[in-house]
């Protein structure tokens, strides 16, 4: 029987418009990502670069732009995050162990909590015995090292563990070790569907 559960955070809880991202990149100039802005993307999220280093990545391909309009840009995928999913969550935290792992970097949290306000994430902190973001440990999804780590700390049972995230990749990695999972479809499914029998093993 499940007694603890692992989210993810975009297009779990958060709706993220990439999209828009995307188009508000391209005003500046940028006709989409590339290796080198991926890659610069993935040492933000495992914080060995800071946020300075990151946003002034983009400058070698937008040189126009200002460091302000470059992260402005950056934040416009973050979107907006349902009532009802806080809600659900409420009622799960009285339930299971509830934590959240998800690779985010420190701009985009600061983005969702000014745009949330102090009174709405602080209610969706408190649902968790432990918020994890991969900037601050130093590693990220799908390391099968992060999933190991919370696994240790908190001496969870792999097979009463269930992890719920949006990236097939995330949920294989976590599944190998054993943990069973909800590879949610982002526009077909909702969070707030995981009492569906098919999402939620007893």
């Amino acid at each position: 029987m499940i007694n603890t559960i692992i989210f993810d955070f975009g297009d779990v809880f958060i709706n993220l418009r990439k999209e828009h991202s995307i188009e508000e990149f391209k005003k500046l100039g940028l006709d989409g990502p590339n290796e080198d802005l991926l890659a610069h993307n993935d040492l933000f999220e495992k914080g060995k670069i800071d946020e300075l280093q990151f946003i002034n990545s983009f400058t070698k391909y937008i040189p126009n732009a200002s460091l302000e309009e470059i992260t402005k840009a950056w934040n416009s995928i973050i979107g907006d995050f349902p009532l009802e999913r806080l809600e659900f969550l409420q009622m799960l935290s009285g339930k299971y162990r509830l934590f959240l792992l998800t690779n985010t970097d420190s701009i985009h949290i600061e983005r969702f909590e000014h745009k949330v306000g102090m009174s709405f994430y602080t209610d969706f902190y408190r649902c968790f015995e432990k918020v994890y973001y991969s900037y601050e440990m130093g590693m990220r999804k799908p390391e099968p090292e992060i999933f190991n780590a919370i696994i240790r700390k908190h001496d969870l049972s792999p097979k009463r563990t269930l992890f719920v995230d949006d990236k097939k990749d995330n949920t294989d990695a976590a599944a190998a070790l054993g943990l069973h999972v909800w590879n949610l479809k982002v526009g077909e499914e909702d969070v707030v569907d995981l009492f569906d029998q098919k999402h939620l093993p007893l």
